[in-house]
Parts: structure tokens; C-alpha cells; sequence
């Protein structure tokens, strides 16, 4: 019988179909789409082994050793792991890098066990080529507002309590700054533009023309904007949040301190405190340069005296006194530089509910 294909990559981005990438892990870690699980053919050192074969003797000999090492027990539970999934998504699709050999033998053993799946067609390479694309062509069309405010503002918070916005940090899993580094890693360069583009995608269909970003320039953490993305924000409006000090304390205080020990916790450190602070002495290590010996020196003994105060008496409060020195001394002095640049681009300023509101009337 003929086997399904699919090539509807826009409505796998609107519904959020289900992906059964069935690469081995090694390419998937390189790359792959929201929604995708790994439940691969074969095995990285398989993959290797066929590999070999394949340069040495040719495709038939590479596929004849490929069902030789994926056979018996091996095949049986990686066409049960596929039927497994298939049963709890049903809207499942397959596919491979470039929709070829892998995933039509896949399919073939689905079939087999009694179960059917369609396959993308052109696999992993037309759809990652279509996500590129799909970015590419939204430049131009939405209009970009770019919400600024110095560090702790509570753009992000913000952020939330409206619909026409791409999180931006978020989708990098990093915080944006020199200390937003989280313990999970950040996602490859890959599946943060596949996760942006079906972020595009899905907002333009749904009718915004008008959308909100965070002020992050180029870089998030490791990852980067797409070029033509990145010249579209940096020349866009430019609101900006202005928030008091003790505010921006607070914020800054429960996000770096107090939900990042949370975290630590959760993630099973066995000292999770140790670890949270050494993170935190490393982050201030990475920006020495900027800081110079002697604000390095004070800020570093401000975190050994607020983690001592919390060792001793388990309060967090006396983070607050590294926190606040930071902001001032470090954080606020960059981003008026950089604001100040950037001032015919600043369209409004406001407190919270006064940018809140002004961006819900252009939404």
C-alpha cells in the first residue's frame, strides 16, 4: 500500500502536531522542532557503524547492515515505542532528515504492527527550510515595539499581561543578562529559531500587526536573533518601563535569589545553596573587566556576607545589599549609555500600568 505523506508545514505549526523524529540522538540534539520526541531507527553508534559501510561499499550494503544491527529484540521495542506514541497522539507525524530511507522503513514497520502514520515530506531539511523562511518573510510584516527599562524593571512580568508578544527569553531560556544563566541549559541555536519561527507564524495568523518584544539586542545567553530579525528590532520604537529602585530590588531580588535557590533545590544539588552561590561569585567573576578590582572586591564580600547571614540564621534578606549595589553600580550606568544612543527611538515612558496601558491601544 501507498504510504501518507504530509507537507502542510503550517498547519504543523498552528495545531502543534506531534513530530516523531526518528534521527539518531546525536542529530537530534544538534536540532529539532517543538513538539518533537527523539524515538529514533537507530542508535548513535549504529547510525556510525551504517555510516562506515555506506562510504566503503555503498548504499544496499549499508542498508542490508542497518537491518542486521535494528532486528529481533532491537527492532521490536523501537516499532513498539513508536506505537506506544502514536496511541497517545494520535495526530503523530514521522520523520527523518530528508524524508528518505529512515523514516519510509519506519513507516514501513508501523504499518506492519498495525498502525498508520504519514511522513513529512522532504523530512527534517524542508521543514527546517520552511521555518527559516517563514521568519524571514515576517520581517516587514507585523510593526515592532521594542519595551526597554533598566535591569529588574519587571519588563518580563509585564510582558505576561499581554497577548501580542514573543518571550523572547523565554524561548532562549535565559534570563537575558550576565547572571541569567539557568541550571536546565540553554536550547540549541537550531531549536530556538524553529521555536521562534512557530512563534512568528502563530501570532501573524492570529491577526497581530503589531508586536511586543523585550529590549535584549542581539544575543539572549548563547543564542542569537536571526540576522534580518535582529536589524527589524534594532531599528524599532522603543518604550520604555520605568520602575523605582526598591522595586527593582524586589524583582531582582526574588527572581536571582530567591526562586533560583528554589530552583537549585528542585533540581536535587547536594548542597544546593553552595551551588547557587558559587554560580552567583561566577557570574560576578565573568564581568571583572566591566566592574574593576575594586567594585569586584566590594560586591564579592557583600555576597559572602549575605550568604553567611542566611547560612546562620536562614533569612535571605541581606542579598538585597549585593543586588542593590549591582544595579547601581554596574547594570544602570550601561543601559543609560545605551539608552541614550538609542533616544529618537523612544516613543513613551511610563510606570507599569501607564506602558501597560499604552501598549494594549496599539495592540
Amino acid at each position: 500500500m501507498a504510504h501518507p505523506l504530509f507537507d502542510d508545514f503550517r498547519q504543523i505549526v498552528l495545531q502543534r502536531r506531534s513530530l516523531i523524529d526518528v534521527r539518531a540522538p546525536v542529530e537530534f540534539a544538534k536540532g529539532a522542532f517543538p513538539n518533537a520526541v527523539n524515538l529514533p531507527l537507530m542508535d548513535d553508534e549504529e547510525r556510525r557503524l551504517v555510516g562506515i559501510r555506506y562510504k566503503e561499499k555503498g548504499n544496499a550494503e549499508a542498508v542490508e547492515l542497518g537491518h542486521r544491527l535494528v532486528s529481533g529484540e532491537v527492532k521490536k521495542k523501537r516499532v513498539q515505542a513508536w506505537c506506544d506514541f502514536i496511541d497517545t497522539h494520535p495526530d503523530a507525524l514521522l520523520y527523518c532528515f530528508r524524508g528518505g530511507q529512515r523514516s519510509q522503513i519506519s513507516q514501513q514497520w508501523i504499518d506492519e504492527a498495525g498502525y498508520e502514520i504519514a511522513r513529512l515530506r522532504g523530512g527534517y531539511k524542508a521543514f527546517r527550510r520552511y521555518l527559516i523562511e517563514e521568519t524571514e518573510r515576517a520581517v516587514g510584516r507585523f510593526e515592532p515595539v521594542v519595551l526597554g527599562g533598566r535591569t529588574g524593571s519587571g519588563k518580563t512580568i509585564l510582558l505576561r499581561e499581554l497577548d501580542n508578544t514573543i518571550d523572547l527569553e523565554g524561548l532562549a531560556n535565559h534570563r537575558g543578562s550576565s547572571f541569567g544563566r539557568k541550571i536546565t541549559p540553554q536550547p540549541s541555536q537550531i531549536d530556538f529559531e524553529n521555536a521562534l519561527a512557530y512563534e512568528l507564524v502563530t501570532k501573524l495568523e492570529a491577526g497581530y500587526r503589531r508586536l511586543v518584544f523585550e529590549d535584549e539586542g542581539r544575543n539572549v545567553g548563547r543564542v542569537y536573533l536571526p540576522d534580518l530579525l535582529a536589524e527589524f528590532l534594532g531599528n524599532a520604537p522603543l518604550v520604555v518601563l520605568e520602575t523605582p529602585m526598591s522595586r527593582r530590588v524586589e524583582i531582582t531580588f526574588e527572581e536571582y535569589v530567591t526562586q533560583a535557590q528554589n530552583d537549585y533545590r528542585k533540581m536535587g544539588f547536594p548542597e544546593p545553596l553552595q551551588a547557587w552561590k558559587a554560580d552567583i561569585q561566577s557570574a560576578i567573576d565573568r564581568i571583572y573587566r566591566r566592574l574593576g578590582g575594586k567594585r569586584h572586591a566590594i560586591v564579592s564580600e557583600m555576597l559572602e556576607l549575605a550568604f553567611s547571614e542566611q547560612s546562620r540564621t536562614g533569612e535571605r534578606e541581606a542579598h538585597k545589599t549585593w543586588v542593590e549595589y549591582l544595579l547601581r553600580e554596574y547594570y544602570d550606568p550601561m543601559y543609560d549609555y545605551q539608552i541614550e544612543k538609542r533616544a529618537e527611538r523612544v516613543i513613551f515612558r511610563g510606570d507599569a500600568d501607564e506602558v501597560e496601558a499604552f501598549l494594549k491601544q496599539r495592540a
